[in-house]
């Protein structure tokens, strides 16, 4: 079974490499918008690759891909090993608990964008973004700290 798992992920693996490349090159050396895909308002000498939307399109169905699949793992694992599974359920708790803190530490209030009028840049997406940026840089603190304690503990070992 671990044979057929291992062959099935290789292949899905390079698979989606295809893909990226294919969707890469489309959106390097496909050309420039024409049409309605232009956006208006932009300064005419700014580049408009003419594949943008299928960059982000990939990249919002790998998202959703890999998000179905850790969720699935996480419980294919829960249900197969509990009592080893309980560290996930820590490292799951303490991402909820760093997004509450951050969330909390965010600010509703508009930020000032420059040639920017819209509103989305007040209330909750200001926070959200604010919270977003708040985790990446206490994930940042974190991985730095493990760096530095995995190498003091291999040192002292």
């Amino acid at each position: 079974m671990a044979k057929l798992s291992y062959k099935i992920s290789y292949y899905v693996l390079y698979a989606m490499f295809a893909a990226i490349l294919v969707v890469l090159g489309l959106f390097f050396f496909g050309g420039d918008a024409q049409g309605d895909a232009v956006l208006m308002g932009v300064d005419p000498e700014m580049w408009q690759p003419a594949y943008t939307d299928a960059l982000l399109f990939l990249t919002y169905a790998f998202f959703a891909i890999v998000s179905v699949a850790a969720v699935v793992s996480f419980f294919h694992f829960l249900v197969s090993n509990p009592k080893a599974s309980m560290g996930s359920l820590y490292v799951l708790a303490g991402s909820i608990i760093v997004l509450v803190i951050t969330w909390l530490m965010g600010s509703p209030e508009k930020v000032e964008i420059i040639g920017y009028d819209k509103t989305d840049n007040v209330g909750f997406w200001a926070q959200a973004t604010d919270m977003f940026l708040y985790s990446l840089y206490a994930l940042f603190v974190v991985a730095i700290a493990c760096m530095l304690l995995g190498g003091i503990k291999k040192k002292l070992s």
